[in-house]
């Protein structure tokens, strides 16, 4: 039982990786094709930012799970 959340996240993480690799892909072409250089480095530069906020929030989530599971007192160690 203790692989499952290991598997699923494994799973999930990859899904959503090769999705947003294969969107930014997508437009990174269609912009390459229709409008040039300038497009496609506003692409690239929205990618960049997506990804730094994504981060960030990530990690704001992070802190504040362990924030409010301590808080509740529940024990967050391994076993």
């Amino acid at each position: 039982m203790e692989w499952v959340p290991i598997a699923f996240i494994a799973f999930k993480v990859s899904v959503l990786g090769v999705g947003m690799f294969l969107a930014v892909k997508w437009h990174y072409d269609k912009a390459k094709k229709e409008k040039g250089a300038a497009s496609q480095r506003a692409v690239l530069w929205a990618t960049g930012k997506v990804f730094v906020a994504f981060t960030l929030l990530l990690v704001a989530l992070l802190f504040l799970a362990f924030g409010l599971g301590s808080m509740l007192g529940i024990d967050l160690t391994p076993p």
